[in-house]
């Protein structure tokens, strides 16, 4: 348990990375931890389109007015879509993955951050999510809930710091 919580205490967003590509090996393993994920029912809603291409992660990157120019320089971004028919729950389902795929690229020494996508827009009046469906041909029956960026850190951040947690918000038995 100690390890878990030591990797949750040092996961930060990460928002720029090194030139440098995510090897095949940990992408596998990264998409490995999502497909691993846990889902309302088993129903697995979750589909994963993995971006490698500079120019179409540079295209996605004003997807946003603000919090999503880290898509350029990423080598990889890991687009999470789910279909919502299958589910209530799959906006959770989605997250679930999305965040297990950020501990496993911190695990793996990478750093990640996620975006939102889903209920945002670009500066152009088009909603984020449309805007990622047209540069990757995503069927329309799927939601594009979040882009995970995944990459090897060019910034440090400070781990969290246990004792400064929020202690206060939590409440046993009753609130």
């Amino acid at each position: 348990m100690e390890t878990f919580l030591n990797l949750a205490l040092q996961r930060r967003s990460i928002r720029r990375y090194q030139e440098r590509p995510v090897e095949r090996e940990k992408t596998d393993l990264i998409l490995k931890a999502a497909l691993s994920s846990p889902s309302s029912k088993h129903l697995n809603p979750w589909e994963f389109v993995v971006v490698t291409d500079r120019d179409t992660l540079s295209a996605m990157s004003a997807c946003r007015t603000y919090g999503s120019s880290m898509l350029a320089g990423a080598p990889l971004g890991i687009v999470v879509c789910v279909d919502a028919s299958l589910t209530d729950t799959w906006q959770c389902d989605g997250a679930i993955a999305a965040l297990d795929m950020l501990l496993c690229a911190e695990d793996l020494g990478l750093g990640g951050c996620w975006v939102q996508v889903y209920g945002r827009a670009a500066d152009s009046g088009l909603s984020a999510e449309q805007m990622i469906k047209d540069l990757l041909s995503i069927p329309r029956h799927l939601s594009v809930l979040c882009v995970v960026s995944i990459g090897y850190k060019e910034e440090e951040k400070k781990h969290i710091n246990p004792d400064k947690l929020q202690y206060e918000k939590l409440h046993y038995g009753k609130y």
